[in-house]
């Protein structure tokens, strides 16, 4: 079954560096789908006339249709040529920003971002085509630039979110995405070889396996709920900070709040440097330093209520350039995990690694909301630091041959 990839993967051992850039490129793009309606929450209540309450609503179903897209969707990367499925989600994932485009009412947004998140599961059918076009000895290199360029499409969407919202309206931010979706997927088809499936199990028995892989890989269960925890603090924060800046006593508008991203950024670029890292000592210590640098990093903001706001603003700015490094370096470590399981299942295996992820992400959302409204900004950072402490509590649970295991392809 695995004969005609095989062949194909040894004919194709010099992957140019412009199609490496091409897949980086088109994940970012895809992630970032996501996360454009973060910054605009503020004006996004004011121009549909709805409370802040009613639009948290907009990311909670966007990071919501993201982990229901990944268990339903991503495992077909397994069963057809990746290719085609990545053509067409994107062509759908251009139709659902079109749509958030033009909405008239919250209730169409709500839709839209829904629909949204299923589709721009697309970034997670181009990672598993970088792992398998990559040859074996630069793999993980290969894989490290593809995340970077994913996970630098969610941190920066957020500032060119901010921006053009605040310059040309919320809506040209979905009008831009679209079009911009819509031309990556033309030239991924053109660009990208057709992939050989790696199962022919039908539609429900693939979905069924997925089950069995949970059961059957303790350290896939461990990686996924370490990462579900962490993506509950992540989600709480960026679901709720222009919300709070805002208001007062920063009274930001939607550029600022985006500009919180490029902190982040700083963090994304460290994945190719996790991986390796990985590689050399193991990525279940990696994992572990990831999650507890998260922890700190929110526990620092604990201190704002006792600074002036220009000072909490750059304690802001240094937590999120921490939790951000955290987070990121411990999803390329669990991820360096889950693909080394089986090379036969990895779109499945990661779905079920991110399934949990965006079920973190949309609990985050919600949680974190409701606490802004309840409990203030305090009560959203304990909860990011509990959730992030979680993390770091099932990573010292591993069994000690699991946390010195090194990854091996």
């Amino acid at each position: 079954m695995n004969t005609i990839q095989e062949t194909y993967e040894k004919r194709n051992d010099s992957l140019s560096s412009d199609r490496v850039f091409l897949l980086a490129l088109g994940a970012g793009l895809a992630a970032a789908s996501i996360y454009y309606s973060q910054p605009l929450l503020g004006v996004l209540g004011t121009d549909l006339q709805t409370s802040a309450e009613a639009v948290g609503w907009v990311p909670t179903l966007t990071q919501f249709g993201y982990a229901l897209g990944i268990l339903l969707l991503a495992p077909l990367g397994d069963r057809y040529d990746r290719r085609r499925v990545i053509a067409v989600k994107a062509g759908l994932l251009g139709a659902a920003l079109l749509l958030s485009a033009l909405s008239p009412t919250l209730g169409v947004l709500l839709v839209a971002s829904l629909a949204l998140g299923l589709v721009a599961t697309l970034a997670q059918d181009i990672v598993p085509a970088a792992a398998t076009l990559a040859p074996e000895e630069r793999r993980g290199r290969v894989v490290g630039t593809v995340m970077t360029g994913l996970l630098l499409g969610i941190l920066l969407s957020r500032v060119i979110s901010g921006f053009v919202a605040e310059h040309f309206g919320w809506r040209t931010v979905f009008a831009a995405a679209a079009a911009a979706v819509l031309l990556l997927g033309l030239t991924l088809w053109r660009a990208l070889p057709p992939f050989a499936p790696t199962s022919r199990l039908p539609y429900g028995q693939l979905i069924g396996s997925l089950l069995q892989l949970w059961r059957q890989y303790p350290e896939l269960r461990r990686a996924a709920l370490a990462q579900g925890l962490l993506s509950v603090a992540f989600s709480a924060f960026w679901s709720t900070m222009a919300v709070m800046l805002h208001g007062a006593p920063y009274h930001l508008g939607t550029s600022a709040a985006g500009a919180f991203g490029l902190a982040g950024a700083a963090g994304a670029l460290a994945a190719p440097l996790a991986g390796r890292y990985a590689d050399r000592h193991g990525p279940a210590r990696v994992s572990l330093a990831g999650a507890a640098l998260t922890a700190l990093s929110f526990a620092a903001m604990f201190f704002l209520p006792a600074l002036s706001p220009h000072h909490a603003l750059w304690l802001i700015a240094a937590s999120t350039v921490g939790f951000d490094l955290g987070i990121q370096v411990s999803l390329i470590a669990h991820q360096t995990i889950v693909y080394s399981l089986d090379p036969t299942a990895r779109s499945r295996l990661n779905a079920v690694l991110l399934s949990s992820t965006f079920v973190g992400m949309s609990m985050g959302a919600a949680l974190g909301n409701a606490l802004l409204a309840q409990a203030g900004w305090t009560g959203v950072t304990a909860l990011a630091v509990i959730a992030a402490m979680g993390a770091c509590v099932l990573r010292l649970r591993a069994p000690r041959h699991a946390r010195t295991l090194k990854h091996n392809d």
